[in-house]
Formats: C-alpha cells, sequence, structure tokens
C-alpha cells in the first residue's frame, strides 16, 4: 500500500472525452473535466495528488494518454480508487475492463459466461 494518507472523501471527479463527462455532469458529479490528448495526464495526476477525491473515473482516451509509470500509479491505488471507464460502445471491452477492475479490487477473478 502507499503512503498516501487515508483522509477519505466522499467526492467523484470525472475525465476524459465530452461524452463521458457530460454524462456525469448531468448526474451531478461537478468535478468533471473535459480534457485531450495533450493535458489529460497532467489534469488527472492533478486530482489524484491533490487527495480530495475518493474516486477518480477516467475515460480510456486518458489512460491511453497516460505515460506507463503514471498508468502503473493510478491502476495500483486504492485512495483514491481510480476507474478508467470503456468506450460505450464496445460491449467486449467492457467485460475485459470489469473482470480486471474485479481483479485489483477485490482480489477476484471474474469469468464471463457466453
Amino acid at each position: 500500500m502507499s503512503g498516501r494518507t487515508t483522509a477519505q472523501s466522499g467526492k467523484i471527479a470525472v475525465v476524459g472525452d465530452r461524452e463521458l463527462v457530460l454524462g456525469y455532469r448531468l448526474l451531478g458529479v461537478e468535478d468533471a473535466f473535459i480534457t485531450t490528448n495533450e493535458n489529460a495526464q497532467k489534469v488527472i495526476m492533478d486530482l489524484f495528488n491533490a487527495n480530495d477525491h475518493g474516486l477518480i473515473i477516467a475515460g480510456n482516451d486518458v489512460r491511453k494518454a497516460l505515460s506507463v509509470a503514471a498508468r502503473e500509479k493510478l491502476e495500483s491505488s486504492i485512495i483514491p480508487l481510480v476507474v478508467f471507464m470503456p468506450p460505450i460502445n464496445s460491449a467486449a471491452g467492457q467485460e475485459e475492463s470489469l473482470a480486471r477492475l474485479a481483479r485489483r479490487v477485490l482480489g477476484v477473478d471474474l469469468k464471463v459466461s457466453a
């Protein structure tokens, strides 16, 4: 476990493309940031290092824009928990992402039956 403080917050932040961010803004998430490939890493790392949020939701486009070191740091974090959302139109990608998330957070392997 990292040496980060465990000051927990129920706040949620969302980082990603316009479609993802607007959807969460409609649900009432105030800390929602539309990013480009050029500023995605800075925005998500600033949120991560601020330690103001319990959950950071980011689009898969943000994940792809991250350096390997930043991606590993975010994916191994529990506080805040960082979740990368697959594209909405990708059912197979979503199953893989949920299985990977369950394995990382819960330590459980999900088996998807056809």
